[in-house]
């Protein structure tokens, strides 16, 4: 099968690098680099031509064709097949002497640090032992208008569906203007797919180069692995995954298995994999893939590019994402702050990053008034891909929240599951971490900060299908000290056509209309 789903910029093969380099620099605005030669490529490829996002309402609606949804993606006159944008980006290039840069640079430094290196370097971290980040030339980028850069997007390949939650909205929140991103619809069932298309881009070009890379690693609560052994088998270059063990779902487990990746399963939690695979890339030919690599969040800031180009570059009021390493709220943050600087929108909108109460080291970080941060110990959690009690990328997320106004909630375990149950009755089919996410958007759209016209985005991170014996479980009525409200278990009847009507009878009672 191919790994073009969603995200057909992918190194394969030797014939697509030169798509590929297309794809990674112009349209993610990912890997612009000062010793990247743009190759030639053939603009009639299938894989090139535009296809529009797909914005689609999660539910089937009954009311009232003069309420139409609130508008996402109006369509616009596109450029024409002859006029190619990355065509004209490099005869703009050539005649305005600029050149597009990125680098590695101390996390939260100024353009001018001392400290940089080249993003062919094999460095995760700077002198002082802080986090690194990838620094765009911006003052290049702006030479170009927004109108640009929106037209350039506009061409780009691969996109994530952002639904109209239009029933849950209004049953449960009197909210018209809910949309959820599900980021789940892609190759592997989540987000971390975005990332690794870079990442594993980037390693592909560091072998070529005969760098002393033989394989890529992480430590995974599941999606990070199940998107990086997809990705390194497509690209032919080993994966080693280090998974807690009995700690990810069954679904998470057989991919990486699937996609031949050296997996270990190993006696610790997330937090303890994590110091491991630090240990052992510093010491073999291993590429760290975690998010403590600052490259792979370039990739995954793409999906907040995607919101803001599927509402035709309005900006929403509040963008809510699922905490557990903290790299992705950085990396929303980081796309929607790098759309605003280049001029293809005029605000930032809000975030908000909610985490498990099980897991909850950001949460109780924020109520503290960001004084005192303290790891904690994770407790188990139906949401396991978050469930990590010292995250690498607190920093960046703690900066990324305190420079758009953010906000931090956290969720029960009860609350996450209600609400995964009742967006699933809506018509969505979610994950539990989503359901993290919804119970902040409950939380707060009850306290009244979130109003009921605010448009508001919830970041869906994964494919319900990954997790489905949560959900067994929570319609079981399984689950210890769980009222689980919004349970739907089968009804167990005789194979008697009275007793069958009888059931029916009384079903249809109950939901004919008042």
């Amino acid at each position: 099968m191919q790994l073009t789903t969603q995200h057909e910029h992918q190194h394969k093969d030797t014939q697509n690098d030169s798509r590929c380099e297309h794809l990674s620099n112009m349209a993610s605005c990912s890997l612009f680099h000062p010793q990247t030669k743009i190759k030639p490529f053939n603009q009639n490829h299938p894989r090139l031509t535009y296809r529009p996002p797909t914005v689609i309402s999660c539910s089937f609606s009954t009311s009232n064709p003069s309420s139409p949804p609130p508008p996402a993606a109006a369509s616009k006159n596109r450029r024409a097949a002859d006029e190619n944008i990355r065509d004209e980006a490099r005869r703009q290039r050539s005649t305005t002497n600029n050149t597009f840069s990125a680098k590695y640079v101390p996390f939260n430094a100024g353009p001018d640090s001392p400290e940089f290196y080249s993003l062919d370097e094999i460095v995760y971290r700077s002198r002082s032992g802080g986090l690194l980040d990838v620094q765009h030339d911006m003052e290049s980028l702006k030479k170009f208008d927004g109108a640009y850069w929106r037209d350039l997007f506009d061409s780009r390949v691969g996109n994530s569906n952002l639904f109209w939650a239009e029933r849950f909205g209004k049953q449960f929140l009197g909210m018209n203007d809910l949309w959820v991103k599900h980021c789940g619809i892609s190759h592997t069932g989540s987000f971390k797919d975005l990332g690794m298309t870079v990442l594993v881009s980037q390693v592909n070009r560091l072998r070529k180069m005969k760098r002393p890379v033989v394989g890529v690693g992480c430590a995974s609560t599941g999606d990070t692995s199940a998107a990086l052994s997809a990705y390194c088998a497509s690209a032919g270059i080993p994966s080693i995954v280090f998974l807690p063990a009995n700690k990810i779902s069954i679904a998470q487990l057989v991919q990486p298995i699937a996609n031949g990746a050296f997996v270990l399963s190993i006696d610790t939690d997330f937090d303890g994999c994590m110091k491991l695979i630090r240990e052992v890339t510093s010491e073999l030919p291993i590429y760290l893939a975690n998010s403590l690599n600052s490259l792979r969040l370039e990739g995954q800031k793409t999906a907040a590019v995607e919101i803001l180009q599927q509402f035709d570059w309005e900006v929403p009021d509040w963008v809510i994402v699922p905490g557990g390493n903290l790299g992705n709220i950085y990396a929303f943050y980081k796309g929607f702050k790098m759309c605003h600087e280049l001029g293809l929108v005029d605000r930032m909108p809000r975030l908000v990053c909610t985490q498990a109460a099980n897991a909850n080291p950001l949460y109780l970080y924020y109520k503290s008034g960001w004084k005192d941060f303290k790891a904690v110990k994770a407790s188990t959690t139906f949401a396991s891909a978050i469930q990590i009690g010292d995250p690498v990328s607190i920093d960046r997320a703690v900066y990324a929240l305190k420079n758009c106004n953010g906000i931090v909630e956290e969720a029960t375990e009860e609350e996450l599951m209600d609400a995964m149950a009742q967006a699933d009755s809506t018509g969505m089919f979610i994950c539990p971490h989503t359901g993290v996410a919804l119970t902040a958007l409950i939380k707060l759209r009850n306290s009244g900060v979130i109003g009921p016209l605010d448009r508001t985005v919830v970041v869906s991170t994964a494919h319900g299908l990954k997790f489905t014996q949560s959900k067994i479980d929570y319609h079981s009525k399984e689950i210890k000290d769980m009222a689980c409200r919004f349970a739907n278990p089968p009804v167990q009847v005789k194979a008697d056509f009275g007793a069958v009507m009888d059931v029916l009878k009384k079903y249809l009672g109950s939901k004919a209309p008042i």
